[in-house]
């Protein structure tokens, strides 16, 4: 088992790591570089599906529980999650992407052109001043980052065991040809 899931594991993290790589300096906070970023996580994730059916096939002897399958799928997304995590923390510690900063001024702008008062823009600059210290603490920055995948990862991990667990079908299937 741990050789799938690390295999499957660190694969679907090399890819969510190399994406964000490579689609980071053009990303703007906008709903397009939110779709790129989500399509390549399902794209990702979808090495979990093949893990779990790897191990159905080739270590199991082609059944596996919904639990198994279940348990295998959520550690190859987690080690996955892990991959993208610690990537962005290299990116924002390592090169100095000004994210904190730009989400800020682009938050800022939203409730300036909404028409708010001043009060709600000034509080809106407080806020953003918080979350850019907030954010600039390691332990903090990883756990939103981590946030990210997760849940794209459970919801294919739990749908890719669904999918892939023989045991409860075989054996139904077995008791209804008895019957």
């Amino acid at each position: 088992m741990k050789k799938t899931v690390w295999t499957f594991g660190l694969i679907s993290g090399g890819i969510l790591s190399a994406m964000m790589v490579l689609t980071v300096p053009f990303e703007k906070h906008n709903g397009a570089s939110a779709v790129v970023g989500y399509a390549t996580m399902v794209a990702a994730f979808l090495l979990v599906y093949f893990g779990i059916r790897s191990y159905r096939d080739t270590v199991a002897g082609g059944s596996v529980g919904f639990g198994r399958a279940a348990s295998i799928g959520l550690l190859i997304m987690a080690i996955a999650s892990v991959c993208y995590t610690a990537t962005w923390e290299v990116i924002y510690f390592g090169f100095d992407t000004g994210f904190a900063d730009s989400y800020g001024r682009e938050q800022v702008d939203k409730v300036r052109a909404s028409g708010a008062s001043q009060a709600a823009i000034d509080q809106k600059i407080a806020d953003m001043a918080k979350f850019k210290k907030m954010y600039n603490n390691p332990l903090y920055n990883a756990g939103l980052t981590l946030l990210e995948p997760l849940p794209v990862g459970v919801l294919i991990a739990l749908a890719s065991a669904g999918v892939l667990s023989r045991k409860r079908r075989e054996e139904s299937g077995a008791a209804a040809a008895v019957g």
